[in-house]
């Protein structure tokens, strides 16, 4: 395990309101580096210069730097939604100085970045940019409530006009790698990474291969449909597709008016055993569980596991539920398949910007 010697214990200059980092996030991260007897435990010892770490969200963009002493210098901010739309590529710049700083690297020395980022992925002049229904309000209209009208955030040209490497991947197929390397799916050559958090994702492997599609889309199972909803309104302009349903911004738009605040609310009360929470969560487990379902029978998976912020903080509850939606069923296709929580836990973001640059 590498040591924290050498993690700043100078807080950085703030970058905005919104910004949050400290020192006790570097340690948080940097306990739970070898979760398994694997090759994450000796990556940071064997690893030569600084690497920077991107963790794009609906929600959040993340920044951190690795090199010998870990993961560290860790910043995020909200999702930068207004302005034009290389917004969230500045966004990104600065937050990357302030990693830095934070870390005391200069980025002048950074060899690589990874960028680990929530899509669908439209490719401009040879560089990403994200067609994302949870960054994107012109996608599906002033109803979805975004406050911009952007068709396409720019990602990758900024990033690449300044750092000479930068790989960018959809999330989840990043978070598979991770977890392929590091994670629950070590030694799956038949496996997928779904996370449930804002938005849906998912990463698939079949035959040791991992499925990246034309412009690196494989796998946007969260724009499926698995039954007849007509007012769940989606960001991407489906209405009734399963992240309409069940991802986490849905939860607040389909249920406050039922006196459900958020998906944290939702899921507390489902677990208090309030009968009209628990019929809720158990319609969206079985949505979830029906997609899950689809993924195992098409592809013939062996194993699933499951990250994001909606699923991590209730796993005990939902897994169970989801499960029970693949066991029985078709055992020829189904028998021995396991969904898990992902092994690298809360941080699986981190690790999955990682894994395109280590």
């Amino acid at each position: 395990m590498a040591a924290l010697a050498g993690v700043s214990q100078r807080m950085p200059t703030r970058v905005g309101t919104a910004c949050f980092s400290s020192v006790e996030q570097d340690r948080e991260l940097n306990s739970s580096q070898a979760p398994y007897d694997s090759e994450v435990a000796t990556v940071f010892d064997n690893m030569q210069g600084t690497r920077l770490c991107v963790d794009v969200g609906g929600t959040k963009v993340a920044v951190s730097v690795a090199d010998r002493h870990g993961i560290r210098g860790r910043v995020a901010e909200p999702t930068a939604k207004q302005g034009s739309n290389d917004a969230l590529a500045l966004q990104i710049l600065r937050l990357i100085d302030s990693s830095c700083a934070m870390a005391q690297v200069s980025a002048d020395d950074v060899i690589a970045v990874g960028v680990s980022s929530c899509g669908p992925f439209l490719i401009r002049e040879g560089c990403v940019e994200l067609a994302a229904p949870n960054i994107c309000g012109g996608m599906a209209g002033e109803g979805r409530g975004l406050p911009n009208n952007w068709h396409s955030a720019i990602l990758e040209a900024p990033l690449r006009a300044r750092f000479s490497t930068v790989q960018v991947a959809n999330d989840a197929l990043a978070a598979l790698q991770a977890e392929r390397r590091w994670g629950a799916l070590q030694g799956m050559d038949h496996c997928g990474y779904l996370t449930w958090s804002t938005g849906i994702g998912v990463g698939l492997c079949v035959d040791g291969r991992a499925l990246r599609g034309k412009n690196g889309n494989a796998g946007h199972a969260g724009h499926m449909f698995v039954d007849d909803n007509n007012d769940a309104l989606c960001g991407c302009g489906n209405i009734g597709d399963v992240e309409g349903q069940v991802a986490g911004n849905a939860m607040a738009r389909r249920f406050a008016s039922a006196g459900f605040a958020d998906a944290a609310a939702l899921l507390q009360a489902a677990r208090d055993g309030k009968p009209e929470a628990v019929a809720i969560v158990d319609n969206l487990c079985r949505v979830m569980g029906r997609t899950l379902y689809n993924l195992v029978v098409t592809l013939d998976l062996q194993r699933i596991s499951i990250g994001g912020s909606v699923f991590w903080h209730n796993r005990d509850y939902l897994l169970p539920r989801l499960q029970a939606h693949i066991d029985g069923r078709l055992p020829s296709l189904t028998e021995g398949v396991a969904l898990v929580p992902a092994g690298l836990g809360a941080h699986v973001g981190d690790y999955a910007a990682l894994a395109l640059v280590a």
